[in-house]
């Protein structure tokens, strides 16, 4: 079985259970913040829909500077309405799955490098690269948007292995 044929169920299921959380942001606490030097609610939503997209072009080309000497630097997230940034996720869902789709072990175990103004800050392989910087950062960022919601006062239900089944 190739990599990325055990990548897209797991993925799916990360997804959706992403997706349920982010339909808990309300529009009226996407500035909220848990202190000075913390990022929003809003700034969080959007990073794990942003996230949800890397797929294609981490498997599609072999690095990224985040901050070009003479470019611009990757823009940060900053969508501010639930219901467009759940359309944004579910399009990057979308495009991740058909990108993940049939990949073959080979491209899986290339070469992907991270860099910012010219200097590495890592290479990793691509299959190695997508488990740590799409699936493993995304629980991250889920964690982080699950404790926010809670700070902020919005109630949602708990994460537990029933949102895990297909």
């Amino acid at each position: 079985m190739l990599i990325s044929e055990q990548m897209v169920p797991e993925f799916t299921r990360e997804t959706a259970v992403t997706r349920k959380l982010l339909a808990r942001v309300p529009d009226d606490k996407v500035d909220w913040s848990p202190g000075i030097g913390l990022r929003s609610i809003g700034w969080n939503a959007s990073h794990l829909a942003e996230i949800a997209g890397w797929i294609p072009f981490v498997l599609q080309q072999p690095k990224l500077d985040i901050a070009p000497f003479g470019g611009e630097a990757v823009p940060q997230p900053d969508k501010k309405d639930v219901t467009e940034l759940l359309k944004h996720f579910d399009q990057n869902v979308a495009t991740s799955l058909a990108a993940l789709k049939g990949v073959t072990d080979t491209v899986m175990a290339e070469t992907w490098t991270m860099k910012a103004g010219g200097h590495v800050l890592f290479s990793m392989t691509k299959g190695d690269c997508l488990r740590k910087w799409v699936l493993s950062h995304t629980a991250h960022h889920r964690g982080i948007l699950s404790a926010y919601l809670r700070m902020g006062g919005v109630p949602h239900d708990s994460i537990d292995e029933s949102d895990w089944t297909e």
